[in-house]
């Protein structure tokens, strides 16, 4: 297959390609991923929820660089909590290119529940995003991943065990459930589909204007605590994501991608 500079080849896409979902995948590490996949020769699906117009973004650029390649499904993850909901979306799924051969979980919500201030609704959407959803989309497609020998690939946090975020007692829990989500998963649908995790430590930092901001001096303090001395890159995590994709023999497996920050790390820093 022909490729030009940019990696896109001038030749419709092989309907046999493996099929690749990644949840929240319109920007940042999510699109990185969908990109990296889409450039190794796989038909992607684009999952996200309120980043329409950037999902739209990236299956243009996808499918101009190589035809009929990309598609969009929009949807609340919240749709876990309705089975009739969840089996359209897992329908809409299958309808798009009529297999699934790999579920990469990277839709999540990320910001502090201080203790004393933590409610119902910071629960319910951290937990949600960051362990229920994953387990339930898993268990809603392992019919289709099996069929196809597949695999997921969960990104989880360095933060998910033994060195924990100060005031993100919710989202820590929620990320330490979501690890032990791939380790469970890997016993129990071994030996069709194959369940591994990747940890970021800051490959990316949060966007200036969201409600998961970092202060400036907050933001370098972390840079100095990197054994690398910089923040990582979206495409480190998205290699690390495609390696496990590959791995046929690797399951039950946690990559950290954090540039050497977890052997200084203690917890409580964030």
């Amino acid at each position: 297959m022909s490729q030009d500079l940019n990696g896109c080849s001038s030749e419709r896409t092989d309907a046999s390609a493996p099929v690749m979902l990644v949840t929240g995948s319109a920007k940042r590490i999510g699109a990185a991923i969908i990109t990296a996949a889409h450039s190794k020769g796989y038909r992607v699906i684009i999952h996200c929820h309120r980043s329409i117009e950037d999902a739209t973004i990236l299956a243009d650029q996808l499918n101009a660089c190589r035809a009929n390649s990309a598609l969009i499904v929009v949807a609340d993850l919240s749709i876990v909590n309705d089975d009739s909901a969840l089996d359209l979306f897992v329908q809409n799924i299958m309808d798009a290119f009529g297999q699934l051969d790999v579920l990469i979980h990277n839709a999540s919500r990320f910001y502090p529940s201080p203790l004393g201030q933590i409610t119902h609704a910071q629960w319910d959407e951290l937990m949600l995003t960051n362990a229920k959803a994953p387990l339930l989309l898993s268990q809603a497609l392992l019919p289709y991943l099996k069929q196809q020998r597949g695999c997921i690939v969960s990104l989880l946090d360095i933060h998910a065990q033994d060195r924990p975020f100060s005031n993100y007692a919710v989202y820590n829990m929620a990320k330490a459930a979501h690890r032990m989500m791939v380790q469970s998963l890997a016993l129990e649908m071994a030996p069709d589909v194959r369940v591994n995790g990747v940890a970021p430590g800051v490959n990316i930092l949060p966007d200036a204007n969201s409600d998961q901001a970092i202060a400036e001096a907050q933001q370098q303090n972390i840079i100095a605590s990197i054994p690398m001395q910089r923040v990582g890159t979206p495409n480190d995590i998205a290699h690390a994501v495609l390696y496990l994709v590959q791995a046929n023999y690797v399951t039950g497996e946690m990559i950290t991608v954090d540039g050497g920050r977890s052997l200084t790390l203690a917890g409580g820093q964030v």
